[in-house]
């Protein structure tokens, strides 16, 4: 790289490779999250090592220091890769045209799918998504505020359409919708393999149903 004569910089033969490093950072950061997150579920984050991640992903202990920096980093840089393949997944059934419960509905059942597919993910928000302190604690507020966001999207669709019951507080339910996939699909995963996925997702609904209120039978 060489500088410009305002004091910037120009193309250099090292540009094009810098360039493409977002996409190999993130193959390797697909790695790292799903042999952190089969580590993490069997000890925990602080019973793991970056040389026991680096070792199961297949990739060198330098490059994930490299890309990540220290553990702390790269469990929040893991943290968000999860929170951004959950994001893509209910956000991949937003329909205007669609029922909003129906939506509503499918996008918990994509929840519950990505639940089923990444329990230790679950099960690493549930144990420090409240312990206090917890390193992570800022991470975690700000994805959570992100997923809380698009369920209270779906949550406004579903009164812009539907008469709802003004005693409920559209903040409780995104937060008893968001809190249940997760404990839902964890506890489905750990105690209760046997339960289908209509099911999980038809009783997280029921808070949602029991939000619309029935219009009266139309007078004769």
């Amino acid at each position: 790289m060489t500088n410009s004569p305002r004091g910037g910089s120009t193309a250099g033969p090292g540009d094009t490779e810098k360039k493409l490093r977002p996409g190999r950072t993130n193959a390797t950061k697909q790695k790292l999250f799903e042999a952190s997150m089969e580590l993490i579920g069997e000890r925990g984050a602080a019973g793991v090592t970056v040389d026991e991640i680096a070792t199961a992903a297949g990739v060198s202990k330098g490059t994930v220091y490299y890309n990540f920096g220290s553990k702390s980093d790269l469990i929040a840089q893991l943290l968000r890769h999860g929170v951004d393949i959950l994001m893509a997944r209910l956000l991949s059934v937003r329909d205007d045209s669609a029922d909003p419960l129906a939506a509503m509905e499918e996008m918990i059942g994509q929840a519950m799918d990505f639940m089923a597919e990444y329990p230790s993910f679950a099960r690493l928000w549930v144990s420090e998504n409240w312990r206090t302190p917890s390193e992570w604690q800022d991470t975690f507020a700000e994805l959570r505020g992100r997923l809380l966001a698009v369920i209270g999207s779906a949550i406004d669709g579903v009164a812009a359409v539907y008469p709802v019951d003004p005693g409920v507080s559209r903040g409780s339910l995104e937060t008893a919708i968001f809190g249940a996939c997760f404990v839902v699909g964890l506890d489905r995963h750990a105690y209760n393999p046997e339960r289908t996925r209509e099911q999980s997702v038809a009783a997280i609904m029921a808070s949602m149903r029991g939000y619309v209120v029935k219009q009266p039978p139309a007078q004769a």
